[in-house]
């Protein structure tokens, strides 16, 4: 009879107050807008930039690479700073973020190239590397006040296990710490590239808050429906993830602004998917006065 009553009370409990705890939710619209800075040195300033109080803005400061500032070979997950730091140094964060409460600055790892080479994913070991990592990026969060990371690794030394192994590791480590609270990755439509971060978030994708997806890699001239195509594809590579709309400043690739990008943002809006923008980058925006900075912003700040 206790049971009975039990299994009611239960029942009725679960019907009025379902449990989704254990289901992830799906990704919805968002007011994110975030921005890659100082890889050009062409002395761009995060207060050049327009900030629209109304979005979650995040400067990404690019790049901190595990090389010598004097070139290879790599230092084996010992970070070094490679942005222009004179005009994006630690004083300057604490500037920005004091200035506009909706600002957070993170760093990312890796980039394209360093100096005239490519700046390669090449661990010794996974724990060596995770421990020089953790300490090395402990130093440069701390000096400069950062609130997350961003992983854009472009060529790999190593397999995609290993390379799993070794940034899931870093980023559980540095949250654990409270070191940052939040952790994107930037992987682009490339063979070898998505094998190492569709391993990276088979795993460890649940530490991942944001998919800043290249999609200005794709071919120069995409249309606004292969945007739509390319975006439903890698929502599904990276299942769950916050997977956010780009472009290149330059125009040197994918949708651009002149072609239909907002176009597309406005039905991925309507879709309940725009989960937010993000740009490579204000060191080439500079050149048009932040123009298309303005428009994302706008969009982004729109109610969702």
């Amino acid at each position: 009879m206790q049971f009975s009553k039990l299994f009611i009370v239960l029942f009725i409990f679960q019907v009025l107050f379902p449990c989704n705890m254990s289901t992830q939710a799906a990704p919805a619209n968002s007011n994110l807008f975030r921005e890659y800075i100082g890889a050009e040195f062409n002395n761009v300033k995060f207060s050049d930039v327009p900030i629209n109080s109304n979005v979650e803005f995040h400067f990404i400061l690019s790049f901190a690479i595990d090389y010598d500032t004097s070139g290879p070979p790599p230092t084996n997950g010992k970070f070094n700073v490679f942005w222009d730091s004179d005009n994006l140094g630690p004083s300057q964060v604490s500037s920005i973020k004091s200035s506009h409460s909706n600002v957070k600055v993170a760093l990312s790892l890796g980039g394209d190239s360093v100096g005239d080479g490519p700046a390669y994913f090449n661990p010794s070991s996974v724990d060596s590397w995770v421990s020089n990592a953790v300490s090395s990026l402990t130093d440069i969060i701390r000096q400069y006040n950062l609130d997350g990371i961003d992983i854009d690794y472009e060529h790999f030394n190593a397999d995609p296990d290993t390379f799993s192994e070794c940034i899931g590791q870093l980023v559980k480590t540095l949250k654990k710490n409270g070191l940052i609270s939040f952790a994107s990755i930037a992987p682009f439509d490339d063979d070898d590239v998505q094998s190492h971060y569709k391993a990276l978030w088979k795993s460890y994708g649940d530490l991942i808050d944001y998919v800043n997806f290249q999609f200005y890699a794709y071919d120069q001239g995409t249309t606004v429906s292969q945007f739509i195509n390319y975006f439903n594809t890698q929502s599904s590579n990276y299942n769950g993830g916050n997977v956010l709309a780009s472009f290149i400043s330059d125009g040197s690739g994918g949708l651009t602004p002149e072609n239909g990008f907002f176009t597309a943002c406005n039905r991925l809006k309507s879709r309940n998917k725009l989960h937010g923008i993000f740009i490579w980058s204000a060191d080439d925006s500079k050149r048009n006065g932040f123009r298309y900075e303005k428009q994302s912003q706008a969009l982004l700040a729109i109610s969702h």
